[in-house]
């Protein structure tokens, strides 16, 4: 089976030409927002999407003049909270920081959708890319290599576990198909957040997992788990000793997930203008550039709402098909 290959890191991260940048200084700003604004985290603490939106809540908080308030609603590997969003009023007091797996991923799965994704969202502006490695736990499993694991559950069938944030989440694809693409039989075990699958990987309630690099290395460089590879293109700098998908053999393997906030469907122009505004504004910032750079998560900066809109219709059409084609059942 041959992986969909997704688009190139650069045109992810790369900037729109400079005429259609979000920032119009001669514009008036609409009144938008008024009160506090509330934006959903559709997992639970402690996982990427959670942390990222915690890092630029501040920084959305003083360029908005309003309180941000992170809000944290897991479930169905991101299904819940968005679809939450997605049936809000369109008044821009409550907004979504969602991600590739309820938008893109958990449609190819057979559960029914309580939302259409590209149809019944307002997209705004990404964050941030997320790059994503396969980390095995060391309590009781003594494998090094990439190989070795793999030996080890094609010689088991149903006996080794991986862990996700949900059914349908980015954690959970990018683990499923790993099995499969290797011929191997995992089960799956659902939490419902990025914090209970560390704890479950650190105790050896679970054998494998798929996330991003910074949330991965702590239990690396504790000995508590080992990344066996990550699925980019280049090394990670924040795990040099850990190499790439292709380096472990297995060339055609990619994983990967980005965060990207998004409104219910007819938010008004001028507030999905305000916020794309202020996203763009946030992540240009050199310290959460450099913040993000450090994490793994590199900005994405210079979107329209318009280029955001169109990715995320690709990335629907791409990537729902290619799961739906996986015959993932759980």
């Amino acid at each position: 089976m041959r992986l969909c290959t997704p688009l190139p890191r650069r045109s992810l991260l790369a900037a729109a030409p400079a005429a259609t940048l979000l920032t119009h200084p001669a514009r008036a700003q609409p009144a938008w927002p008024t009160r506090p604004v509330r934006i959903v985290v559709p997992f639970g603490p402690g996982g990427g999407s959670d942390v990222t939106l915690r890092i630029l809540a501040p920084k959305l908080s003083e360029i908005l003049g309003q309180p941000v308030v992170v809000e944290n609603r897991p479930g169905a590997g991101g299904v819940v909270g968005t679809d939450y969003v997605a049936k809000s009023p369109p008044n821009g007091d409550i907004l979504v920081q969602s991600t590739l797996s309820p938008i893109g991923l958990a449609p190819g799965l057979p559960a029914p959708m309580p939302f259409d994704p590209v149809r019944d969202l307002t997209p705004i502006a990404p964050a941030v890319f997320v790059p994503i490695g396969l980390a095995v736990t060391t309590k009781g499993l003594n494998v090094r290599t990439a190989q070795e694991f793999v030996d080890l559950i094609r010689a088991n069938p149903g006996k080794y576990q991986f862990g996700s944030s949900g059914v349908g989440s980015s954690g959970h694809i990018a683990a499923a198909t790993f099995a499969i693409k290797v011929g191997a039989e995992t089960v799956h075990v659902p939490y419902r957040g990025g914090g209970q699958v560390f704890a479950a990987l650190n105790s050896g309630e679970i054998h494998y997992c798929c996330d991003i690099s910074a949330l991965l290395k702590p239990f690396h460089e504790a000995g508590t788990a080992r990344v066996l590879f990550m699925a980019t293109d280049e090394r990670s700098s924040l795990l040099p000793d850990v190499p790439t998908a292709r380096e472990a053999g297995m060339p055609e393997y990619k994983a990967y997930s980005w965060f990207g906030f998004f409104g219910p469907p007819g938010l008004p122009r001028p507030i999905v203008d305000r916020m794309a505004a202020a996203v763009e504004q946030a992540v240009s910032d050199p310290a959460m550039i450099a913040r993000f750079e450090q994490a793994g998560t590199p900005v994405m900066r210079g979107w329209t709402p318009e280029r955001f809109a169109t990715f995320v219709r690709e990335e629907n059409a791409m990537w729902a098909p290619l799961v739906r084609s996986l015959n993932i059942r759980e």
